[in-house]
């Protein structure tokens, strides 16, 4: 064969090997970007050090992608192979292999949330976070009531209970810094930290959101005038054993520290955790002249500025007891 021809079939075999290039190439941006196969949503937890390739075969098996080969080549050509991160992935029906990347690399995650209720005690927040599926490692650190902050957290899978922990505790610090700077003039509390015991009592006092303010001017003015708190849940929280059982009447007579029917001031530490109204309705109580409350009957309570009309609250509440207990 002469060598003109030689040379024309060598060029006309790199043209064919070029369009074949090209057109492979064009195929594959298209297939990557193109809906995918997945046909409902799924999640998919990518667990830590997991590289590119594991992760392809994964999302294979979860049916998000339909060649993990391919998935692990378009991760290596647009350079994102080494900027794939775990967690816990939501991907909707018919995801492209393009836009799975983008999520890996962004950690687009599936956000959970703990939702930890105000009132309760430093056990009952550990037992909410030990259920919380997806969190990681126990509770170490030390817990004193009242140094956390009831609220609803958002963490992800994989996330240590630890930080939970120290996200509730500076939250705690933050909301109690900026509720003491802005409290009422003349309030008979010395610190930050007594705030937090009283609040305390009040959280446990009523269930009764708009109550709040009202319940913490009850407490603010028997402070005042150097009157015992006489706070049944101070009691519970002081005594031994079953903390479920009616309070009896050697229960109030039992002197603990916590006893605020026996001493003459708040209790040593807080009862619980008290959330954020809790903490407001203390350092801001409501203007008023009661000195004292009962159950009415409804959820709420009677409030009373005089013993002869406390008196005549605690009368009515234990008529409705009576009838109650006849039905």
């Amino acid at each position: 064969m002469k060598p003109a021809r030689v040379l024309g079939v060598f060029v006309l075999l790199l043209v064919i090997a070029g369009a074949a290039a090209s057109g492979a190439y064009i195929w594959f941006t298209r297939a990557v970007t193109a809906p995918g196969p997945l046909q409902a949503p799924v999640t998919v937890i990518i667990a830590p050090g997991s590289g590119v390739a594991s992760i392809a075969r994964q999302l294979a098996q979860a049916g998000v992608v339909a060649e993990p080969w391919m998935l692990t080549l378009e991760a290596r050509r647009s350079g994102r192979d080494r900027a794939l991160k775990p967690g816990e992935y939501r991907f909707d029906a018919a995801i492209s292999m393009t836009d799975t990347l983008a999520k890996l690399v962004r950690h687009d995650v599936v956000a959970r949330f703990v939702t930890v209720p105000e009132g309760l005690v430093t056990a009952e927040i550990t037992t909410i976070l030990d259920a919380a599926e997806g969190l990681t490692g126990a509770v170490a650190s030390p817990i004193a009531d009242g140094d956390l902050l009831p609220e609803t957290y958002r963490y992800e899978w994989g996330d240590p209970r630890e930080s939970v922990i120290a996200h509730m505790r500076s939250a705690r610090d933050a909301a109690l810094k900026d509720l003491w700077a802005t409290r009422a003039e003349g309030l008979p509390l010395d610190s930050p930290e007594q705030a937090v015991v009283l609040a305390s009592i009040v959280e446990k006092e009523t269930g009764v959101a708009g109550e709040r303010p009202r319940v913490a001017a009850v407490f603010i003015n028997r402070l005042r005038r150097g009157m015992k708190l006489q706070s049944d849940p101070t009691v519970t929280y002081g005594r031994p054993g079953d903390h479920d059982r009616p309070i009896t009447v050697s229960d109030l007579e039992r002197p603990t520290a916590f006893n605020t029917y026996v001493i003459p001031a708040l209790p040593p530490s807080p009862i619980c955790h008290p959330g954020r109204a809790a903490l407001a309705a203390v350092l801001k109580p409501a203007v008023t002249d009661d000195l004292y409350f009962v159950a009415d009957g409804s959820g709420g309570h009677a409030f009373a500025a005089t013993l002869e009309g406390h008196n005549r609250n605690v009368a009515h509440w234990r008529q409705i007891q009576r009838q109650n207990n006849l039905h």
